[in-house]
């Protein structure tokens, strides 16, 4: 049952994440965790691998959708989101060997938490506030590290905050920000993937979990370009909003929950 559970899960978030560039990890980190169902990190770096598999069909499916991937300024970006991401998963292994999987998971839900807030606000604003065209590639970099270095962290693969650092540094439509949002978690979760099998921090877990969650990816990836080619942009804007609503209730239930057993 934990498995079939695990499956539709992964589904859901990579379809609706595949959509809006969210990548899916937001929702399956935070609702796997409501759940209790592995540890806190093993949650995280199964999370990871699905987004990683959703990415790379996301991507292919996606190449003749008539959607622009900004390569010259998403390409820096995604290159320092892999570095942070590196960065990220240093930070996470070092609170790991200093706190249980209750504190682990209590501070993670807490910055996801004030994360997706004030993302929501800066996307419900969006249209009142300043945007720009960053063109200078390090510049984009620096971004990328700091965009990698808590995407990481929180084992969510970027998110809401990717999405919201395209459309205010490079005012991005939320179509063009869904798709190079979703080339930067490749880069992102490829980084921390391998960083984590060479430094054998791999968590225990069970192969066939892995496998089910990936499927639910891949899966999700497919039922998602299918579902885009039927959105505009204001489509994708409300699922936007809609998701962080979710992600918010979902995580102030993890902060309740992780505050109280600690």
């Amino acid at each position: 049952m934990t498995a079939v559970i695990m499956f539709f899960v992964c589904l859901t978030a990579s379809g609706v994440g595949s959509i809006s560039g969210y990548g899916g990890g937001v929702i399956i980190k935070p609702v796997l965790d409501a759940l209790h169902i592995l540890p806190v990190s093993t949650i995280s770096f199964l999370s990871g691998c699905t987004v990683l598999a959703m990415a790379i069909v996301s991507l292919l499916k996606s190449r003749s959708n008539g959607v622009k991937l900004q390569v010259r300024t998403t390409t820096p970006l995604a290159f320092g989101a892999a570095a942070g991401g590196l960065l990220g998963k240093w930070l996470f292994e070092l609170v790991k060997s200093g706190a249980d999987e209750n504190m682990l998971g209590f501070t993670q839900s807490l910055l996801l938490l004030a994360t997706t807030v004030l993302v929501w606000i800066y996307t419900l604003k969006k249209d009142r506030l300043p945007s720009y065209r960053l063109k200078n590639m390090l510049i984009c970099a620096v971004v990328g590290v700091a965009l990698g270095i808590v995407s990481a962290f929180l084992g969510i693969g970027g998110g809401p905050l990717n999405v919201a650092l395209l459309f205010f540094c490079f005012s991005m439509d939320a179509k063009e920000a869904a798709k190079n949002s979703i080339f930067i978690i490749l880069f992102s979760q490829t980084a921390s993937l391998f960083s984590a099998l060479a430094q054998h921090s791999v968590p225990e877990f069970v192969w066939y979990h892995l496998a089910l969650m990936a499927a639910g990816g891949i899966g999700g990836a497919l039922l998602g370009a299918a579902l885009s080619k039927k959105m505009d942009n204001r489509a994708v804007e409300r699922l936007l909003l809609g998701l962080m609503i979710v992600i918010i209730g979902i995580n102030v239930y993890n902060v309740a929950v992780y505050g109280m057993a600690n």
